[in-house]
């Protein structure tokens, strides 16, 4: 089992190199090239002004590389070795500190941009992540075992229109009528907090002015919506296949054996029909949080959340090739190792698995 994680971690960097390299030669190759939106910019200067400007930026940032030389010095910044610019000036080879560079939009180290937005889209999976199993799962299994029966058929209807509703329609859809004072007004359109949030206490409070959500409850109310979004086509795919893979367990030859045995009905469900089920589950975890992650891009971008989702779209429209391939590289690694988890539970749920 040890040797194959080490193996597994060390194909971690030659796929997050394929990776990386692509989204680089992609964005290089397209019209207009790294950073095309940033130089356009200066097209309403002088002939003479807007050359020089460009001739600084294409400098500072080495856009007048060769594209594979440009990528050997992303590569050279975000390694752990590799070579050194010294403060005389002179080059040394060795360790050093990883860099992800400089944003070309906003001038700012994307190592500040990504510590800024990427746990506002963890919180945002973290909390969606327990919801869509609870539901899938919990409602997936009360399906199998009363199978036919009013409330499989309510969930199985409810669930499939669930899944087949766009997030994007699903997220204008709440704005436009629980966010909306002309008709509920129960949620704020966007953003993660109140404008008067800095001046709220932590926790709730109550004075004579009345009742104060205080900064925690502020918090979760602005997301509220947002998290819904994010869980409502995950959590019914899983009820689904909750469902599926349970009624397939229930018919199993040792299902029946147990039930011979005189074995209760729910042990029978839970110690046995469902640790067989976890294999499924166990698969799909591996695929539900990366898409989860890829599905705030999407939600971000409507409710205004500043989340690495939002970050990306905003860097990708502006060519920056800076935060890109850090979003690339991010997004990458967790699903790299969302699969390492998996096959490790997998051996955890089935003693019959061995990767020795």
């Amino acid at each position: 089992m040890l040797t194959y994680i080490t193996r597994r971690i060390l194909l971690i960097f030659p796929t997050l190199l394929g990776m990386t390299a692509l989204v680089f030669f992609v964005m290089g190759m397209a019209p207009g090239g790294i950073g095309g939106t940033m130089l356009d910019r200066f097209g309403n200067l002088k002939s003479e002004e807007a050359a020089r400007v460009r001739e600084y930026y294409q400098k500072r940032y080495g856009l007048d590389q060769p594209l594979i030389v440009q990528y050997g010095r992303w590569l050279n910044n975000i390694s752990p070795v590799g070579t050194e610019e010294r403060e005389d000036g002179t080059k040394r080879f060795g360790v050093k500190w990883p860099s992800l560079g400089e944003s070309l939009e906003q001038h700012r180290p994307v190592s500040e941009l990504m510590a800024e937005r990427l746990p506002i889209t963890l919180l945002l999976n973290f909390i969606s992540l327990p919801l869509v199993y609870a539901i899938g799962v919990g409602s997936g299994v009360i399906a199998a075992r009363h199978r036919g029966g009013w409330f499989d058929r309510i969930t199985s209807t409810t669930q499939l229109a669930m899944w087949s509703l766009p997030t994007i329609w699903v997220g204008v859809m709440m704005i436009g009528f629980l966010a909306n004072r002309e008709y509920v007004k129960w949620f704020p359109t966007a953003g993660m907090h109140d404008m008067e949030a800095g001046n709220m206490l932590f926790l709730p409070s109550h004075d004579a002015a009345g009742w104060h959500l205080g900064y925690v409850l502020d918090g979760l109310w602005h997301i509220a919506l947002p998290v819904v979004c994010l869980s409502l086509g995950s959590s019914a795919y899983l009820m689904k296949l909750t469902r599926g893979s349970m009624l397939e367990n229930m018919g199993a030859d040792y299902s029946r054996t147990a039930r011979a045995k005189g074995l209760p009905e729910r042990v029978v469900i839970y110690r046995h029909v469902f640790r067989n089920s976890l294999l499924a589950l166990i698969t799909q975890a591996a695929t539900i949080l990366p898409a989860m992650i890829g599905g705030a891009v999407v939600v971000e971008s409507i409710f205004s959340i500043p989340g690495m989702g939002q970050l990306g779209v905003q860097a990708v429209q502006a060519r920056d090739r800076e935060v890109v391939l850090a979003v690339a590289l991010v997004g990458g690694l967790i699903g790299l190792l969302s699969q390492l988890i998996r096959d490790i539970l997998y051996a955890m749920a089935d003693p019959r698995v061995s990767y020795d």
